[in-house]
């Protein structure tokens, strides 16, 4: 997943120039497509666990592959949103499934550290994933990004699923999983839903029509909410503290940084006239910093609260968003870009887990599938918006005229906004019976 991710950042810019004006439209939903696909997988799969991990596991691998396949012999940017849609229905599956395994096999103070090694399965995809795209898109082509990673489906595959199988929920879990079973054909049609919703409004703001913009949007927002409050624990929308918090978090954490990660390669690529592998830089050191951080969370968090993590994180991905938005400044070094995204990433290694550890800790054994599954949700919920937002933005500049590097800015800008925001309200993540008390008690 994680090569997938990176490699796929970096050669989109080649992808949007073969496909011309369908490129240039569709780019932001190359990867809204794939996130609005993990809605769904996220959902189904909160209901499957109860019956073992492993089977899950190779669906959702299954459709990844068919995804890729789809991807790599596309005839045009539609059908390869398509297959980006096909590989998010099998990507969802994965997070709840990591999740359950660490909550059912290990006592929560070893999560931490479970967490980071899940971050530091993206180290070697992320020193080596974004050279690889980058070369191979550059001398080969960007089809032979997707069909290269079909493999490392394989190697997953073998890799994981024995060690999958001896995962068992535990007894006095036993019914509470029967009913997340049950609930199951509730939640897969509101899933759909959010889906359906999220698709409309995105769609909406893309075309720039305003007449659509009423037809679709609204009722995009309202499908939208009415189905996602019944998805997520009570008091997620508005911010209740504890659970519901975490779960809002992870939305507005995901958006705000996937707004701009989405676009990093193309203002290395389009904007400062830098080849793909010279791209892929930026995302390897931000991958590097993120393990980093999440590596530094599990060593600290038993000394420092979880939601000063969250909040100090987000605030550092603030401060490496806003600075590297100097980049697209023509005067300003174009090697600002490393350091400045790679802050972001540092941040993001700071917050991400801790929100995950929240929701372990907050729910019970029998509901950890389904909360699992609700963050998983705002998770992709917040980087299909974040991706589709930006996308929309910089489609609607370029239409009025206006140029490339004004599009990202203000699309940019938005992504910055909506993560102060969220590290404003981080401190509703402490629940009531735990403020006051020492952090080295939680």
């Amino acid at each position: 997943m994680a090569f997938e991710a990176l490699a796929v950042s970096t050669v989109m810019p080649d992808v949007a120039a073969e496909f011309g004006r369908d490129g240039e439209a569709l780019y932001g939903w190359a990867f809204t497509a794939f996130f609005l696909g993990t809605l769904i997988g996220i959902v189904a799969i909160g209901g499957l666990v109860e019956r073992g991990l492993a089977g899950p596991f190779l669906l959702g691998l299954g459709l990844f592959a068919v995804g890729l396949l789809i991807g790599g012999l596309a005839p045009s940017m539609q059908v390869l949103v398509f297959g980006r849609f096909i590989q998010g229905l099998g990507a969802g599956t994965i997070p709840p499934i990591a999740y359950v395994a660490i909550g059912r096999s290990m006592p929560e103070e070893l999560r931490p550290r479970m967490f980071a090694f899940i971050s530091t399965a993206w180290a070697l995809p992320g020193v080596l994933g974004p050279a690889i795209a980058g070369f191979v898109g550059d001398t080969i082509g960007w089809r032979a990004v997707f069909l290269g990673l079909l493999p490392l489906v394989v190697v997953a595959a073998v890799a994981t699923t024995p060690a999958l199988r001896a995962v068992v929920p535990p007894a006095e879990a036993a019914d509470a999983e029967a009913k997340a079973a049950a609930s199951l054909r509730r939640r897969l049609p509101l899933a759909v839903v959010v889906t359906v919703g999220t698709a409309l409004f995105t769609a909406a703001i893309t075309i720039g029509d305003p007449l659509l913009l009423v037809v679709l949007a609204i009722p995009g927002v309202v499908l939208g909410t009415y189905a996602l409050q019944r998805l997520t624990p009570p008091g997620t929308l508005t911010a209740a503290r504890g659970l519901p918090s975490a779960v809002l978090i992870r939305g507005l954490v995901t958006f705000g940084f996937f707004a701009v990660d989405a676009y990093v390669s193309r203002v290395l690529v389009d904007v400062r006239g830098l080849t793909l592998s010279q791209a892929g830089i930026v995302l390897t050191a931000t991958t590097i910093t993120w393990t980093t951080g999440s590596w530094v969370q599990a060593h600290w968090n038993n000394r420092w609260a979880l939601h000063s993590f969250v909040r100090g994180g987000m605030l550092m991905v603030a401060i490496g968003i806003a600075t590297f938005m100097l980049v697209l400044v023509p005067a300003v070094p174009v090697w600002l870009a490393v350091p400045t995204f790679a802050l972001a990433g540092l941040g993001m290694g700071l917050n991400y887990s801790p929100l995950a550890l929240i929701v372990l800790r907050e729910a019970s054994p029998g509901e950890q599938g389904s909360a699992s599954s609700a963050l998983s949700l705002t998770d992709s919920l917040g980087t299909a918006l974040g991706t589709g937002v930006s996308g929309a933005i910089v489609a609607a500049v370029l239409r009025g005229d206006g140029g490339l590097n004004q599009g990202l800015a203000i699309a940019f800008a938005i992504g910055l906004a909506v993560m102060l925001f969220g590290a404003a309200i981080a401190g509703r993540l402490q629940p009531d019976t735990d403020r006051g008390r020492e952090p080295a008690l939680r």
